[in-house]
């Protein structure tokens, strides 16, 4: 199970597993944090008014929970589940899962060598949160920029077993990055106008496609969508510029 060192922050969300539930709290371990005990008190168990905190908290299941006060002496965290929009659900179970599948990169990167995962944890994992926050993170910078790999304390059987595992489970992912782009020009020659704007576009990479007057929709293929959605809103910003110099009408929006 994927794990981390010391202790969480306040309001930092983790996942949680319910071991035991009464009627005015219930108690879980937290999955990233395993020497730790979290109690979840009715007070923090749901946004409406309840009785028993079973209505709302089962045991043996898994929930997404805010840390809201942690005792460093007998290594218990106070959490809510009250506290926790569907969205924040969302992306941190996200966020879990990709861990799961970055520890299971350890475990292949700690076979390769006849080593444990606690090994693999404490000279790549826990670096890796370190330096990134999040080991998925890492290892997937880390296949794009290996060179990265120059900068961290990892020892060289390590780093040597680590470029070779990646090279086996990453893939290049291309990703489409969509734009909904509104174009068009009341000038007599405004068909020349949109043109040239939609030229600057295609000429910075994007691909145009024509949907309806005066709709289109722009393309940019990426394998960090990180990086190029930076790289997309200066070419959108720089092209309204354009537009309007040549007395185009120039809007646009994410699709996502």
């Amino acid at each position: 199970m994927v794990r981390r060192r010391g202790l969480p922050e306040i309001n930092e969300l983790v996942v949680v597993k319910v071991y035991k539930v009464t009627q005015f709290a219930a108690w879980c371990k937290l999955e990233e944090y395993p020497e730790l005990e979290g109690i979840i008190p009715i007070s923090e168990a749901a946004g409406k008014w309840i009785f028993d905190v079973r209505e709302v908290v089962k045991e043996g299941k898994q929930y997404v929970a805010k840390v809201i006060r942690i005792d460093e002496k007998d290594k218990i965290v106070k959490l809510s589940l009250k506290r926790v929009s569907k969205r924040d659900e969302k992306e941190k179970l996200n966020l879990f899962r990709k861990e799961l599948r970055a520890e299971k990169i350890l475990e292949l990167i700690a076979e390769s060598l006849g080593k444990s995962l606690d090994e693999a944890y404490e000279n790549i994992g826990f670096l890796l949160q370190e330096k990134f926050g999040e080991m998925y993170d890492g290892l997937e910078r880390i296949f794009r920029e290996p060179k990265i790999l120059d900068k961290l304390k990892i020892k060289k059987e390590w780093k040597d077993a680590l470029l070779k595992v990646l090279k086996k489970t990453f893939r290049e992912k291309w990703i489409e990055l969509k734009v909904n782009l509104q174009l068009y020009s009341l000038e007599g020659d405004g068909i020349c106008r949109v043109k040239k704007v939609l030229e600057s576009l295609s000429k910075k990479g994007l691909e145009v496609k024509y949907i309806s007057p005066p709709r289109y929709l722009l393309k940019l293929k990426t394998t960090n969508p990180k990086k190029d959605e930076k790289k997309l809103l200066q070419i959108l910003k720089k092209t309204e510029k354009l537009a309007k110099q040549l007395g185009c009408y120039f809007s646009y929006s994410r699709e996502e």
